[in-house]
C-alpha cells in the first residue's frame, strides 16, 4: 500500500505506476536504515501488521531517530490464503506508519508457503546527536520501556493455551505501541547509548551493549518489569526455542548471583517481538528521562547501571 497524498513524495506515489519513489529529503539529516521482517505472531491480520510495523520502526527510534519512509517486504501464500487477508495485514502496517509520521512508499512482494511481513524503514537522525551500542558510559542508569515477556506469550498463543484470547489483547497492547517516545527522549536529552530488545533478549541486547561500549552491565532481575502472567506460562514450558538458544549462548558470558529462581532467569533471555528500548541515560539526566516517559504513557522502569569493565564479564544479574 501507498502513502495518500504527501507534499513529500515527488515522483511514484499512488496511481504514478512507478517501480520507485523520489522523496523529498530534510535538510541537514543523516540517514537511518534498518530492515526488519517475520511469521505472525498473533492471528489476527491486522494485528500482525502492526505488530510487524512497529517492530521494523523501532531500530530507527533507537538511534534518536525519526522514521522517514518504508517499504513492505511480503511473502504471501496466495494458493492457500485469501488475498483479504494480505489486504488485512498490509493494512494493518499502513496504519502503524502513517501513525510514525513516516511515508509507506510501496514494496515487494512473494509467493511463499508461509506468511511473512515487514518493512525496510529509512529514518532521519542528527548527524551530532545520535544514540548506539558503543555509546554507554560508565554510571549510566538503564531505563526498560516496555515489559518483558512477549516470546513466551506468543507461544503461548501458537499452541492455544487456555486464555488465548486476552493473551492476544495484550501482545498486540505492548508489541503495537510504537517505541517513539523512546526515541524522542535519546533526541531531546542528547542520550548517546540505547538499544531496542528484540530477538536476542533483553540479556543479549544488554551483552552487546557491553560489548560495544566496554562497560559492565550489572541487572537487577526483581527490577524487570514481566507482562502479568508471562513468567507462569514459563514456568509451564511455554519458552521458544529462540529464548532457550540465548540462554544457553548468552549465559556462558553472563555473572548470576546465586540463589535467582531458574525461571525467572530464563525470562532475561526471552525472544522479544517489538519490545521496548533501553536507554543509557547519566545520573543528571535520569529524573528528566523518566519524566518524559512517563508524560507520553510508557514505562520508565530502571533495570541497572553500566561500570568500567574490569574483567571480561559484560553482564551481570544480580
Amino acid at each position: 500500500m501507498y502513502a495518500r497524498k504527501d507534499d513529500r513524495v515527488l515522483a511514484g506515489g499512488p496511481g504514478d505506476n512507478e517501480d520507485a519513489v523520489v522523496l523529498s529529503f530534510p535538510p541537514g539529516k543523516a540517514l537511518v536504515q534498518t530492515v526488519d521482517f517475520f511469521t505472525p505472531v498473533v492471528n489476527d491480520p491486522y494485528r500482525f501488521g502492526r505488530i510487524a510495523a512497529a517492530n521494523a520502526l523501532s531500530d530507527i527510534y533507537a538511534m534518536g531517530g525519526t522514521p522517514f519512509s518504508t517499504m513492505n517486504i511480503v511473502c504471501f501464500p496466495m494458493k492457500k490464503l485469501s488475498g483479504a487477508v494480505l489486504r488485512e495485514v498490509l493494512r494493518g502496517g499502513r496504519d502503524t506508519v502513517e501513525e510514525a509520521g513516516a511515508i509507506p512508499s510501496g514494496g515487494h512482494s512473494v509467493e511463499d508457503d508461509e506468511i511473512k511481513y515487514g518493512l525496510a524503514v529509512s529514518g532521519v537522525v542528527d548527524p551530532s546527536r545520535f544514540a548506539s551500542n558503543r555509546g554507554v558510559r560508565p554510571g549510566d542508569r538503564l531505563i526498560l520501556t516496555k515489559p518483558i515477556g512477549t516470546g513466551v506469550l506468543a507461544t503461548a498463543i501458537k499452541g492455544e493455551m487456555p486464555g488465548c484470547d486476552a493473551m492476544e489483547e495484550t501482545l498486540f497492547e505492548v508489541c503495537g505501541r510504537l517505541n517513539r517516545a523512546g526515541g524522542e527522549v535519546i533526541a531531546a536529552l542528547g542520550l548517546t547509548g540505547a538499544t531496542d530488545i528484540t530477538g536476542f533478549g533483553l540479556g543479549g541486547h544488554l551483552i552487546e551493549l557491553a560489548d560495544a561500549s566496554r562497560v559492565t552491565i550489572d541487572l537487577h532481575m526483581e527490577s524487570v518489569p514481566l507482562i502479568p502472567g508471562a513468567l507462569e506460562l514459563a514456568a509451564m514450558g511455554m519458552l521458544p526455542a529462540g529464548s532457550i538458544c540465548n540462554r544457553t549462548h548468552y549465559l556462558r558470558r553472563t555473572t548470576v548471583a546465586q540463589g535467582l529462581d531458574p525461571v525467572h532467569l530464563d525470562m532475561m533471555f526471552d525472544a522479544q517481538t517489538s519490545g521496548g528500548l533501553v536507554l543509557a541515560v547519566p545520573p543528571d539526566a535520569f529524573d528528566r528521562a523518566v519524566a518524559m516517559l512517563e508524560a507520553a504513557g510508557d514505562l520508565a522502569a530502571p533495570i541497572g547501571t553500566a561500570r568500567a569493565r574490569s574483567d571480561n564479564t559484560p553482564l551481570t544479574i544480580l
